[in-house]
């Protein structure tokens, strides 16, 4: 029995005898998502394989979130059920297709997992459960978790989202300061429905991965309008990762001008300080670290300006990557979000 098998056996058991508890039931809710999702990216004039990837699909995200039962420390449960159905990947443009038409080796498609001989599947669905507990203002998870802070964020970017099992504990005791901390150990991505282990950009797929990643953080309102953060997270055997922030909200004239400050500083943990396998992206012109590839070493500043009136948003930033490797976030290669303000759909620009 798992962790999460066993964590949620656990809250039942103790839910059973306060099945009639007001909380649970009352402020209980559910919610039906759909998403309906088409892609069609054309290199057909370039280098890249496949030259050509398409894929459409629907979407559902059915979740369930419990209240607490009565008393000292209230008992939850959670759960995250997701379904995708193709609606078209035919003729070879699933983006899992090597060169020459045969399959290829990347986790999944582009939108959808693949079969033994790199077609998509008709269909692909996951259940996630969460056991919850709850005492004054501290709440404790463990099972499905969809974190996002500055050292891990959930992608949700494709027909569905990204989800991670673990544990995760959130406290708001102390007025003005949230922390949090938690253990990641695998993680589903947005084209599966199976649960992998850890990585980063540029090791060795599937063959150089964690099963921990941990983190740890805060947010302190200095004022109502100014927030700093500190957060740690640590990928075993790959990277450790420390960053700081600050985000000052300024009433000017009709609207709000939005200054965020971001820092991180990342380095080598465990193999990946000289085993080539876990070596990150990086070390550009420097073979002899592994063809262009070596251990975590990198700085990332940015600053971001948004001024919103009216309903519209208008802004800026500027972002420096430095160091003699790419900047490091949990990356199996299937999909995925970091905190940089540069993170967007089809590039991060997080080269040194």
């Amino acid at each position: 029995m798992n962790k999460s098998t066993l964590a949620l056996a656990v809250a039942v058991g103790v839910m059973a005898q306060q099945a009639g508890a007001a909380g649970f039931i009352e402020d209980s809710k559910a919610t039906l998502g759909l998403r309906n999702f088409y892609i069609n990216t054309d290199n057909r004039n370039g280098t890249a394989e496949p030259s050509r990837n398409e894929e459409w699909g629907q979407g559902f995200d059915l979740r369930f979130i419990s209240g607490y039962t009565q008393g000292t420390v209230g008992f939850g449960i959670d759960a995250i059920g997701l379904l995708g159905v193709r609606l078209d990947s035919g003729g070879g443009t699933n983006g899992n297709v090597a060169s020459g038409g045969g399959p290829g080796t990347a986790y999944g498609g582009t939108v959808f997992p693949s079969e033994s001989n790199g077609e998509a599947v008709d269909n692909f669905s996951s259940l996630g459960l969460t056991a919850k507990a709850k005492i004054s203002q501290t709440e404790l998870k463990l099972g499905t978790l969809q974190p996002k802070n500055p050292v891990i964020v959930t992608n949700d970017g494709r027909l569905l989202p990204q989800t991670w099992q673990g544990g995760q504990i959130t406290s708001g005791e102390i007025k003005d300061l949230t922390l949090v901390g938690g253990q990641i150990e695998h993680v589903k991505g947005r084209n599966s429905s199976n649960n992998e282990q850890l990585s980063i950009g540029g090791a060795n797929a599937r063959t150089a991965n964690s099963n921990k990643f941990i983190y740890a953080g805060g947010d302190y309102k200095i004022t109502k309008d100014l927030t700093a953060q500190y957060y740690y997270g640590n990928l075993e055997n790959f990277y450790k990762q420390h960053f700081l922030g600050l985000v000052h909200n300024w009433s000017i004239g009709p609207g709000v001008l939005k200054s965020d400050f971001r820092y991180f500083n990342s380095s080598d943990d465990g193999r990946n300080g000289d085993e080539s396998a876990y070596f990150s992206n990086g070390a550009y012109g420097n073979s002899s670290l592994g063809n262009g590839k070596g251990k975590v070493d990198n700085n990332l500043y940015s600053g971001l300006f948004l001024y919103t009136v009216a309903g519209h948003t208008f802004g800026g930033g500027y972002q420096v990557s430095n160091g003699s490797s790419d900047f490091p976030w949990l990356n199996q290669g299937d999909g995925s979000s970091n905190y940089t303000i540069t993170d967007m759909q089809i590039q991060k620009f997080n080269r040194a």
